[in-house]
């Protein structure tokens, strides 16, 4: 079982910058891809980025291309999203997700570990 937990969301103006991190439990974390996903309030949850298992080969959404970036330590088993340039349409609740594969994806019914969410509010 893994867990995933969140962290270093919060408020932000626009075209600030935060950092969110993931960081997994368990000693399997290398082995998984990871995603982040997002759930505006009254929106259904979409694909944000995603990572492979090794870091080399990552997937953006095309709202956040140019403005957030993906990377992970696997010796510290963590994934972080470096979000900048922020817009109010950024504010919703960001999640952490790994699947029991290498690859990335986008499909979040491919994801298997779900941590609880981080709040990220966008104001201007």
């Amino acid at each position: 079982q893994v867990q995933l937990v969140e962290s270093g969301g919060g408020l932000v103006q626009a075209g600030g910058s935060l950092r969110l991190s993931c960081t997994a439990s368990g000693s399997a974390f290398s082995s998984y891809a990871m995603g982040w996903f997002r759930q505006a309030p009254g929106k259904t949850r979409e694909f944000v980025t995603t990572i492979s298992s090794s870091g080399r080969r990552t997937i953006y959404a095309d709202f956040v291309k140019g403005r957030f970036t993906i990377s992970r330590d696997n010796a510290k088993n963590t994934v972080t999203l470096q979000m900048i340039s922020l817009k109010d349409e950024d504010t919703a609740v960001y999640y952490c997700a790994g699947r029991s594969s290498s690859l990335e994806s986008s499909k979040d019914h491919e994801y298997r570990y779900w941590g609880q969410g981080t709040q990220v509010t966008v104001s201007s």
